[in-house]
């Protein structure tokens, strides 16, 4: 039994006609889960609280918060843009047409996040999901790639603050480069911040470089490892065999937080990676195994993914992967030719190659 957190609110996440990241995804996907798979004793949903200004302090600075507030319950109503918005996010981050209240949905996620990593620490479940959470880009004054408040990172700093905890493995499997993440600790050595993205030479955010390893006590912390364009499942099985699981084991965490949806699929709208259905089941089962290591405690956090006919079928083989849930989930488009293998594994085996020499002076296992 999983819990999962999601409220309706979820949806007011959404910046407005044409823009790529719509709250629609909200809805589709309970809705999606439930036909598929009924709550019986699979999983429990759940609401929490929004974040209150006290839990946002804890990653963000009070005038970032502020401005955030108050811009985007105007744009909300329609009234007026503020000039500053540059100051505080970038041109993705702006709204279009009329958005959903996205401050408030922002601070919902956050809420939800803090409601789960409590719900896993003091064992109520092991293992907890958060519809909405991911929002990797965010820095503690600036917001970007469609992301408002960092929740990855509160929910270590959450973790950190309230239960002392040393060892925290992030585990980030968005197809976009986690930065936001990657700077709260790049010089904190009790997160291990382990991310796999696609090549930042060829995608948004244009960080994630393998050679980019932390600093200070922090260095040999962060592991990035850029796949190559069009990896698919032996691409990811490979870089988790070689890379992830045995980090994991050495490290010994004493809980896992991963964050990632749908876009590192081949069919995605924004990205160019190749990974089918079954390579999310594959993600959900190696993020259980490992986390056998911390009493199978994990925080999953689940909002990317910009091809809405892909984004329930990945979503729902990555919690199935976690849970264990034994139900069959179909590609649900057609999977082209040059996929059907792998067409970057050689590629891949390179990256891992990079990848442990960088770090080899840090970790025994490489």
């Amino acid at each position: 039994m999983i819990a999962i957190l999601y409220r309706e609110e979820l949806k007011e996440y959404d910046f407005g006609p044409g823009h790529p990241f719509r709250g629609d995804r909200y809805q589709i996907f309970p809705r999606f889960l439930k036909e598929k798979l009924p709550e019986d004793d699979n999983y429990r949903f759940l609401q929490s609280e929004w974040a209150s200004d006290e839990d946002l302090l804890l990653i963000c600075n009070k005038d970032y918060i502020d401005f955030t507030k108050g811009y985007y319950k105007a744009a909300n109503l329609g009234l007026s843009q503020d000039g500053r918005f540059y100051q505080f996010h970038s041109p993705d981050n702006r709204p279009v047409g009329k958005p959903g209240k996205l401050e408030e949905a922002a601070r919902l996620i956050v809420g939800q996040d803090k409601m789960a990593a409590d719900l896993v620490q003091t064992g109520v479940y092991k293992k907890a999901v958060s519809i909405g959470g991911g929002m990797h880009h965010a820095k503690p004054s600036y917001g970007e790639g469609f992301c408002i408040y960092n929740d990855v990172a509160f929910t270590a700093k959450h973790l950190i603050k309230k239960y002392d905890l040393k060892r925290i493995l992030i585990l980030d499997t968005d197809a976009h480069a986690g930065n936001g993440t990657a700077e709260y600790f790049y010089e904190d050595p009790r997160v291990l911040f382990v991310d796999l993205h696609q090549d930042p030479l060829t995608l948004y955010p244009g960080t994630g470089f393998a050679h980019q390893i932390g600093e200070g006590e922090g260095k040999g912390y962060t592991i990035n490892v850029p796949m190559p364009p069009y990896a698919g499942y032996d691409s990811y099985k490979s870089v988790f065999e070689e890379i992830v699981q045995p980090v994991a084991e050495e490290f010994k965490p004493q809980i896992v937080i991963r964050n990632g949806g749908s876009d590192p699929h081949f069919a995605d709208q924004l990205t160019s990676l190749g990974l089918p259905i079954k390579g999310f089941r594959m993600i959900g089962e190696k993020v259980r195994e490992m986390a056998k290591i911390c009493d199978d405690k994990v925080v999953d956090l689940i909002a990317s993914g910009y091809n809405k006919e892909v984004l329930p079928h990945a979503w729902l083989a990555l919690i199935s992967g976690l849970a264990d849930f034994k139900i069959e989930i179909k590609e649900p488009v057609t999977i082209p030719e040059r996929f059907r293998r792998d067409p970057s594994l050689k590629y891949t085996k390179k990256v891992i190659q990079d990848v442990k020499r960088n770090l080899k002076d840090y970790w025994r296992v490489f």
